[in-house]
């Protein structure tokens, strides 16, 4: 149950993500809005143990998986513009 709790949450994640970020180039389609929030979330998640706001073990919740999202978004964003 858990995988199926990450898929909806990294979608809905993912979703805000794109809504919030300015810019053309961003990865559309279910499979990749999901992915995209997954990621961010991954992201969010290794950020905040790195900084200390997170003990080994603990997740990021839904807002930090959206900004890590949108970091992976503007990161998309630079690399579209140099291809």
């Amino acid at each position: 149950m858990s995988i199926l709790w990450a898929i909806i949450i990294g979608f809905l994640a993912g979703l805000i993500a794109k809504w919030i970020t300015p810019g053309d180039n961003k990865p559309s389609g279910f499979i990749l809005t999901t992915v995209l929030g997954i990621v961010g979330s991954v992201l969010a998640t290794w950020l905040g143990q790195q900084i200390g706001w997170y003990a080994p073990g603990d997740g990021a919740g839904f807002i930090a998986s959206i900004v890590g999202a949108v970091i992976i978004l503007l990161i998309w964003g630079q690399l579209a513009r140099r291809a």
